[in-house]
């Protein structure tokens, strides 16, 4: 694929966000929101790379899992590596427990189903949680198990019908996580049903034709404030993931778009 600096842009938009909301920087309290920023440019990058290896004829499942083991293990290795003698040093037992718990559901890439089932986002125990922010990249490996499996069978499909199908379970995963969030605000915030929908928003911005147009790159800069003003805007009682998302996740996929 050809390299975008604008792309990389937005995870940088995405990383600091996240770093400066958890550092506590007043007027960024919405900063979790990098982290939807993100899964949209997951979506949007990954089916990019299905569908060229499928048209090409080059495609298989084992190359691709193979891939993101490569791409993600070392680094996660590095990070849980570098945790362990912090951990044992500063951590309660309690704390110590739950971490050593982490490091297993990490590298099974399913730390979001623990911390689904144990804690939430914001509460003060996960600030004494070393691996909390993998839950996010559990949530894209489990994404991963199952989208390359759905994009073999949508191939059969002309265009029209696998963006139909795409769209139709964006839809249903975000019903899902706006209900989600009522009853089951900390399951709704990890839970992959209830993010699928913002991977599936970057997953059909992929399907859209690019063009150079006059006014392409204000409209990019428009559309960037839709991303950037609700990490200034929403708080922690934001409910998160839910139709107030869609406005940075719509966003992110119109900056992919138009820039």
């Amino acid at each position: 694929m050809q390299y975008r600096t604008d792309i990389d842009g937005l995870r940088a938009v995405a990383v600091l966000s996240v770093i400066l909301a958890h550092a506590g920087v007043p007027f960024l309290a919405g900063g979790f929101l990098g982290v939807d920023v993100f899964f949209v440019i997951s979506g949007y990058l990954i089916t990019q790379i299905i569908r060229s290896d499928l048209e090409a004829g080059r495609f298989s499942l084992l190359g691709f899992y193979e891939r993101r083991v490569r791409r993600i293990l070392p680094a996660l290795l590095v990070v849980i590596a570098a945790c362990i003698p912090f951990a044992i040093w500063l951590l309660l037992p309690d704390f110590l427990e739950n971490f050593s718990q982490s490091v297993v559901a990490t590298l099974l890439f399913s730390n979001n189903l623990l911390l689904a089932a144990t804690s939430g986002y914001w509460e003060m125990e996960s600030a004494f949680k070393p691996l909390l922010h993998t839950w996010s990249l559990g949530v894209e490996e489990q994404f991963y198990i199952v989208f390359p499996a759905l994009m073999l069978l949508l191939v059969r499909l002309k265009r029209r019908g696998q963006i139909a199908v795409l769209a139709l379970l964006a839809i249903f995963s975000l019903a899902l996580a706006e209900h989600g969030w009522r009853p089951y605000q900390d399951a709704s915030f990890y839970l992959p049903t209830t993010r699928a929908w913002e991977l599936m928003v970057g997953s059909l911005a992929s399907y859209v034709h690019r063009k150079n147009r006059s006014g392409s790159q204000a409209l990019s800069l428009l559309v960037l404030l839709a991303v950037i003003a609700p990490m200034a805007a929403f708080t922690h009682e934001t409910p998160s993931p839910s139709l107030w998302s869609a406005i940075p996740v719509l966003g992110t996929a119109a900056v992919l778009v138009f820039n």
